[in-house]
């Protein structure tokens, strides 16, 4: 499955499903349905409300079960093609008149360099605001990322499979002057955790539909000019192997680990930096496109920025 966060007509959060011809379900109504057809259930809705939750955490919180359910209901609303739910509410909604988030916040993300700052995540399409009063030097690379789903700590690489929900792509926007002057410190710094720079997406590819991550293709461009170009499995280390490693701090279902760059991120990161209107493209095999523009600070806070005293203008 392809599964998706997306505002309704009223901007509630749904889950959806993705389908063949690119209409979006709602799991939640879908389930509902199935559950009254099919397991001739009396509360579908109290039970659909369980099994699919309308929200992509709590999905993941149910693990096989949830996940199984949603499967099965993105079947049966296929079969049947129904247009509404017992209270009338839309099953399917044309990808045009949905708005398209971040697929999951979840409440950890795992980064290489430390916690992702979950309130940077983005969804596609959704714009990269440029702090010009912070940094001179945008980069960014492509990663994919692990959806878990279910809790556990302390476990082996050859245990890691049990823990795969999904996964989705994960573009990794860093500040490199900022990082550069971090690690000359000795001290964490922003280069990572501001607003804005953590796209995720553009939906969750459940673990079934990939039974090799370490072999997918992975591309990013930036203005349609290939920038990294790589399979997954160009690692220093295994995803198992990633997933073991991090494991010590305790997982929860619902969240992300990023599994770490690939080639092609080396060079001059003052010549690769990104500008204001860049337009980056991830494309991962088997998942599909990321795209984020980049807008500038006034563009998108119709004012220009206070300068910090975290600024510097000097390398």
């Amino acid at each position: 499955m392809r599964l998706i966060t997306f505002e309704d007509s009223v901007r509630r959060p749904r889950v959806g499903g993705l389908t063949p011809d690119g209409r979006v379900v709602d799991l939640n109504s879908a389930c509902a349905l199935y559950l009254r057809d099919v397991e001739q259930e009396s509360a579908f809705y109290r039970l659909a409300d369980a099994l699919v939750p309308p929200n992509m955490r709590d999905l993941f919180s149910g693990g096989d079960t949830s996940l199984e359910a949603a499967r099965k209901a993105l079947d049966h609303v296929l079969s049947s093609d129904s247009a509404s739910g017992e209270r009338g509410e839309p099953i399917f909604y044309p990808a045009d008149d949905i708005n398209l988030r971040a697929p999951i916040v979840p409440r950890k993300f795992f980064h290489a360099s430390g916690f992702q700052n979950v309130d940077a995540i983005i969804g596609h399409e959704e714009p990269v605001i440029y702090p010009e009063h912070l940094t001179q030097e945008l980069d960014c690379e492509i990663q994919l990322a692990v959806v878990l789903k279910k809790s556990g700590k302390h476990f082996a690489a050859e245990d890691a499979a049990g823990y795969i929900g999904g996964y989705t792509i994960f573009n990794d926007i860093t500040a490199r002057d900022l990082e550069r002057r971090a690690r000359e410190r000795g001290i964490a710094g922003l280069c990572k955790g501001i607003d804005t720079f953590c796209p995720l997406g553009p939906w969750i590819v459940t673990a079934d539909e990939i039974p090799d991550p370490q072999k997918l293709a992975m591309e990013l461009r930036v203005n349609g000019a290939p920038r990294q170009n790589s399979p997954a499995g160009k690692k220093l280390e295994s995803i198992p192997e990633i997933l073991s490693r991090y494991s010590p701090m305790g997982y929860s279902a619902g969240d992300v680990l990023s599994t770490g760059a690939v080639y092609g991120t080396a060079g001059d990161s003052k010549a690769r930096s990104l500008k204001v209107g860049d337009v980056m493209e991830c494309e991962i095999e088997g998942i599909g496109i990321l795209r984020n523009r980049i807008i500038s600070w006034e563009e998108a806070y119709g004012r220009k920025a206070a300068a910090l005293a975290i600024q510097e203008t000097t390398s």
